[in-house]
């Protein structure tokens, strides 16, 4: 069967940090220092991804280096999902995913766009 990509996301960069987001905004309007402070967390979140296939999760981290961590949907041992009361409301929130290959959690992405959805996929290819 043929690997088919069933979610592809980075992490929110408003949804996750709604107020962190509009002070930034304010600091533009105030000094122009949000300006370098939004650039620098947009690459970094450029730099990274979470792609769920039929088959595994692929985390990819950088832009200039880079790190993937990869887990096939039959080792996964464990996925846990956090989000405050406001997350929930914006839909977003931090997704730990363990396998048996390991002691604890070997992916986490905070501010991801619909975690539920990602634990969904996952359990649906278990």
């Amino acid at each position: 069967m043929e690997e088919i990509i069933l979610y592809d996301s980075h992490p929110s960069m408003f949804r996750n940090h709604p107020f962190g987001f509009i002070f930034c905004i304010i600091l533009i309007a105030a000094f122009g220092l949000g300006l370098l402070i939004l650039l620098i967390w947009w690459i970094k979140i450029l730099g990274t991804t979470l792609i769920v296939t039929n088959e595994r999760i692929i985390f990819r981290q950088g832009i200039f280096s880079k790190y993937t961590n990869e887990i096939y949907h039959t080792d996964v041992r464990n996925v846990q999902i956090r989000q405050s009361l406001l997350q929930r409301i914006l839909r977003v929130g931090t997704i730990g995913i363990s396998s048996a290959g390991q002691a604890g959690i070997e992916i986490t992405v905070r501010g991801i766009p619909h975690p539920q959805q990602i634990h969904d996929i996952i359990a649906q290819y278990h």
